[in-house]
């Protein structure tokens, strides 16, 4: 009876230590009316492989683009796709040189094409100190380029830019915008 006992009494542990987390993990999400564990366990329950500490390299000829890092990621091999969260992601030069480093609080990588979508909070910070803000952000990684459509802001030393949409290469150095204003230095940008 004592074994019966002891496993009852670690059942009733195991039972209160589940609950306490589960509701520590409802008190972290961000979003009251979101079920966080849920939505994890849906994900899990759905996904063909769950992979904690991911990380990916994503090359070119040999040559490193990108390095991929997230908290965890749902594997779904039919459609050749990885749900991530909590992410960042180092991108290189064509040389292989560091130049930029995204954050953000989920994405979606396509295994397939090497297409990358960051989500929530997307930070971007150059190797120069400069910062660009979105909240989505997508990576081609077959045109080695950076684009969104939302409203963004990029802050340098001397620049405060916000616009609506762009495409960049990786290292912010070629960038085609639409709806931009702000300030480049002594020059202000068209219609402020």
């Amino acid at each position: 009876m004592t074994g019966g006992s002891v496993r009852q009494g670690r059942s009733r542990w195991a039972v209160l230590l589940t609950s306490v987390t589960l509701i520590a993990v409802s008190a972290a999400c961000h979003d009251p009316g979101r079920d966080a564990v849920a939505e994890v366990q849906e994900a899990a329950d759905s996904a063909d492989q769950l992979m904690v500490n991911l990380t990916q390299y994503m090359t070119n000829q040999g040559v490193r683009q990108a390095f991929l890092q997230a908290d965890s990621g749902f594997i779904y091999e039919n459609s050749g796709h990885i749900e991530l969260k909590t992410i960042r992601v180092t991108f290189f030069s064509q040389a292989g040189v560091q130049t930029s480093v995204l954050t953000g609080r989920e994405g979606t990588y396509n295994m397939r094409n090497g297409q990358m979508e960051a989500r929530g909070d997307v930070l971007v910070v150059m190797t120069d100190g400069a910062r660009l803000t979105t909240s989505v952000l997508r990576y081609d990684q077959s045109k080695n380029e950076v684009t969104t459509d939302q409203h963004y802001v990029y802050e340098a030393t001397d620049k405060h830019v916000e616009g609506l949409g762009f495409t960049s290469d990786p290292a912010f150095t070629n960038i085609r915008t639409q709806g931009v204003r702000g300030r480049a230095g002594r020059f202000t940008l068209p219609g402020q």
